[in-house]
């Protein structure tokens, strides 16, 4: 089977050399990444945690990019039948496509500016998010500040999930758009309660957002509610990108990417230059996820202290709660950004320290010599802890650690018996409460802890 797909947005007008880049660029070195890409599109709201049984169910997928008079389109080998509905490719689905060229192989062509001015530079960094975000078409031009962003597990339960709605319309109803990563779990649940909410109110400008990364997209396919789907280069840089971009942050329960995400936003609230910056955090779930809270709360008090555990806010099944919290504290974002004269859109002022910027490498060699001790400064605390649990993600969903991890083993994690026991305990409840991994299937830990 063959579908040829014309470009949406931003990729419908482009030049001949723009054109032939794409081509050249999508024919080397990224073809694979692309053709992965775009399956994972193409598997929109198909719910997995395997890349390796997405990419085997479709062995006989491809696609080109053919060169036409003002730009491309693109020539689908034997897609999936079920990104098609009465033999046409769905509208968000074909509209995903080009985001994944437009952030994949068109931003490539766009990188030698910033690589000349240095891309381990903190500023130019956050300028390259910046320039990726725009490129996207995600700045409004008038908008006042409404972007809640809501992070949680991929792995969660029908209560669970139904709760994440609840909030969603909560948000709705107060017009606020809803970003995630894109994926399903929290991630979906938000956006499909939002939706309602936006409808009950004849509200017809709400957005939903799914910022995600390329060896995160093939595990967790977007969900069907995305509007706007945007992949950042690695995983710092999609969470610069929620930083800069959200107004408000609800987290529900989850597994090590959500505590990953937490200690990133932690990190940045617990920067001095950033203490007068208004940035609500909301930890909430059902009444059956108290303990869940609990568990975690006391991680972050005995590994990191009472301070940090101030930065947040714990509400337990109240849905209309959290949406008020949103909005009082987003009232004083856009009165800050007024005052400063700071960007409704983007974030400038936010200072985010140059270690949550760096890129981390989850080998076995970095996960063993990650300072796990209380006897460094907190921020560098908080970043080492952020990197344990980007590193169980890694070993947990992309193909290329666990590739590793069949070679060499677990990664072995070592630090103070107290910080490392705390560490322990969290992850074995987050195994017990199934929060590692999609399905029946026994999870297997990526990970071994030595004392």
């Amino acid at each position: 089977m063959i579908t040829y797909v014309h470009p949406k947005s931003s990729m419908d007008q482009l030049s001949q050399i723009e054109t032939e880049f794409l081509q050249k660029t999508a024919g080397g070195e990224l073809s694979e990444l692309l053709r992965k890409c775009c399956l994972a599109v193409l598997n929109s709201g198909n719910i997995t945690d395997s890349p390796e049984q997405l990419l085997n169910s479709s062995k006989d997928f491809a696609v080109d990019i053919i060169q036409k008079e003002r730009g491309i389109k693109l020539k689908l080998y034997n897609p999936p039948e079920t990104a098609f509905v009465n033999g046409n490719l769905i509208k968000g689905i074909e509209e995903h496509l080009f985001s994944v060229i437009r952030d994949i192989i068109y931003i490539k062509s766009q990188a030698k500016y910033f690589e000349d001015m240095d891309l381990s530079n903190p500023s130019t960094i956050t300028n390259w998010i910046f320039f990726i975000l725009r490129n996207a078409k995600l700045f409004l031009s008038g908008q006042e500040p409404n972007i809640v962003v809501c992070w949680g597990g991929h792995s969660i339960n029908e209560e669970e999930f139904n709760y994440t709605k609840d909030v969603g319309q909560a948000l709705g109803l107060c017009k606020l758009d809803v970003c995630t990563g894109c994926g399903p779990g929290a991630m979906e649940g938000p956006m499909s309660g939002a939706a309602v909410g936006h409808i009950m109110q004849r509200y017809d400008k709400g957005r939903f957002i799914g910022i995600t990364e390329p060896s995160i997209i093939s595990a967790e396919p977007p969900n069907p509610l995305v509007t706007q789907l945007i992949i950042m280069p690695d995983i710092e840089k999609r969470l610069e990108a929620f930083a800069r971009i959200g107004h408000a942050f609800v987290i529900f329960p989850g597994g090590p990417g959500t505590v990953e995400e937490l200690m990133f936003i932690l990190g940045i609230k617990m920067n001095s230059l950033n203490s007068d910056q208004p940035m609500p955090v909301v930890l909430t779930g059902p009444k059956s996820c108290q303990k869940y809270f609990e568990t975690l709360d006391r991680f972050i008090r005995k590994s990191l202290g009472e301070s940090v555990a101030r930065q947040y806010d714990i509400v337990i099944n109240d849905p209309e709660r959290v949406a008020d919290i949103c909005i009082s504290e987003i009232q004083e974002v856009t009165q800050r950004r007024i005052a400063l004269g700071d960007s409704f859109n983007f974030n400038w002022k936010l200072q985010i320290d140059s270690i949550l910027q760096k890129h981390f490498y989850a080998t076995h060699e970095n996960m063993s010599a990650l300072n796990l001790t209380k006897d460094q400064p907190l921020n560098l605390l908080i970043a080492n802890l952020r990197n344990v649990f980007s590193g169980i993600v890694s070993g947990n969903v992309k193909p290329e650690y666990i590739k590793l991890i069949q070679q060499k083993g677990p990664y072995e994690l070592h630090g103070d018996p107290e910080l490392i026991s705390t560490i322990d305990q969290l992850l074995k409840d987050f195994i017990n409460q199934g929060r590692m991994k999609l399905g029946s299937a026994k999870y297997v830990p990526c990970y071994k802890i030595v004392n």
